[in-house]
């Protein structure tokens, strides 16, 4: 293990972190609120981030350092990412603040603040910002803007943006970092300028454009959206919870002039296919419950979007529809949206080369002797990429009955605690019963916000950069 090179490294990370807190500071100034929080934050961070980017050390990297320090940056970015929350004497306990920290950078969305709107409107920026840092990357906004974090910056890359098939830009790993900021820039610009013509207040509009494109969640009101009664502004969330829901390099392929390979593939058609199917199935059970058929089927399009973006927006309480369709959006937290985005969950990818895996295993019993190939997009899978699905399944639903057991020992009913895990694990953010759309995960125990807050972490990671840090091969020399 080069230790030396992983502090270097979580270095440049702090001073970036530092860097993105001077902002939210001047939130505050400019509302004339309390700066100190966050001032009393960068200067730690500062100062450690530069002393540990001072460190002199040796470019051997391997695998191993790669997936360690990803699962290290990203645990720190949390910890010091709550001390503003700390600081600011808003929140409870520091439990609490690392629950909220770890929300917003994982974009998870979920919350343990019951009223949110009383909180000052500079907490609320870092909020939103943080989700905004965390939804693209928190290594490869580093590399984006300080490309030399040294090593080998493909494999900080791959374990940071997981999923069961790489698929590379450009051969620079920096050069591809600036283009999806470049491309998450102008989404966010998009969605701004569109929510401040629907008529949302500026603060607000910026704060949900952050939440919105990063798929997190994060609302400035206790009702989300649906307290604005702007159905303008809930379009427009669909449409950018969508658009951060697909592959980055679909928008690539778009500008490039590829939109024809773009839309060719499979992981698209599955993602767009399941909106739609569940969106009508949605809506046909809940019309009853509704005065007019377009304020339904808005409301079953945003939801079902939500859920499977894993944003966490609402403009409704789900709590209160059907049980058929409450049981749709439960099997959609485990869907997710398309590898290569800004969403969490399993993702589509994933989800449709173990079907078509599963198919081929059934087509063996019957053709023991019939070779056939899995593939996606036309191309040819690998078996050590089914492997590694196979063992993402494996271990994300041990996980999830863990994660399950563990929380329900709060007392909770079983739909609670077995939501609350997925919500967290998936990044969905809001579950059903006490952690529904328009509740908060307050009531439950210190323990399980600090448990569920590593259940994002991992989530975000897809599960092994984070094991990896308490396994204990991981720390040995040899």
């Amino acid at each position: 293990m080069n230790y030396k090179l992983m502090l270097r490294m979580l270095g440049r990370t702090l001073q970036v972190e530092a860097l993105c807190l001077i902002i939210p500071m001047l939130v505050a100034l400019y509302y004339r609120e309390d700066p100190l929080p966050f001032l009393y934050t960068i200067l730690p961070v500062g100062i450690l981030g530069t002393l540990l980017a001072r460190l002199r050390s040796n470019a051997e990297f391997f695998s191993q350092e790669g997936f360690t320090v990803v699962g290290l940056i990203w645990l720190s970015f949390c910890l010091f990412g709550a001390l503003p929350f700390w600081f600011s004497g808003e929140f409870a306990s520091f439990a609490d603040c690392f629950f909220e920290s770890a929300s917003g950078f994982t974009t998870t969305g979920g919350t343990i603040l019951p009223d949110i709107e009383s909180l000052p409107r500079s907490i609320l920026f870092w909020r939103a910002f943080s989700s905004w840092v965390g939804g693209m990357g928190v290594l490869i906004f580093t590399m984006a803007f300080l490309p030399k974090v040294g090593g080998r910056s493909q494999m900080l890359f791959r374990a940071e943006v997981p999923g069961p098939v790489s698929t590379k830009l450009v051969p620079q790993t920096a050069h591809a970092s600036q283009i999806l900021y470049l491309m998450y820039f102008v989404l966010t610009g998009a969605e701004f300028i569109a929510l401040r013509i629907a008529g949302m207040p500026w603060f607000d509009a910026i704060t949900t454009t952050f939440s919105c494109v990063c798929t997190g969640g994060f609302s400035v009101m206790n009702q989300s959206l649906g307290a604005y009664n702007l159905p303008a502004c809930e379009v427009i969330a669909i449409v950018f919870m969508l658009l951060g829901s697909l592959n980055f390099a679909f928008f690539f392929l778009v500008i490039t002039g590829r939109a024809r390979q773009a839309l060719r593939s499979d992981e698209l058609k599955f993602f767009l296919g399941a909106v739609v199917v569940v969106s009508l199935l949605v809506f046909g059970n809940i019309l009853p419950h509704y005065d007019s058929a377009s304020h339904a089927l808005r409301d079953a399009v945003f939801q079902v979007t939500s859920v499977i973006s894993t944003s966490g927006f609402s403009t409704s309480d789900y709590n209160l529809w059907p049980t058929f369709s409450q049981t749709l959006l439960l099997l959609l937290m485990f869907v997710g949206g398309c590898s290569g985005s800004t969403a969490g969950s399993i993702k589509c990818g994933r989800i449709l080369l173990l079907l078509r895996s599963s198919t081929r295993s059934l087509l063996r019993l019957s053709h023991p002797r019939a070779i056939k190939v899995v593939k996606l997009d036309g191309k040819a899978v690998s078996e050590e990429t089914l492997r590694s699905v196979f063992s993402f399944f494996t271990c994300y639903f041990l996980l999830l009955g863990l994660g399950t057991i563990v929380v329900s020992l709060d007392g909770h009913s079983l739909t609670t605690s077995f939501t609350a895990t997925l919500g967290c694990l998936s990044n969905v953010g809001p579950g059903l019963d006490t952690v529904g759309p328009l509740a908060s995960f307050s009531p439950l125990s210190e323990f399980n916000k600090v448990f569920l807050s590593l259940f994002m972490l991992i989530g975000r990671l897809e599960i092994f950069p984070i094991l990896l840090l308490f396994h204990p091969s991981t720390w040995r020399r040899s």
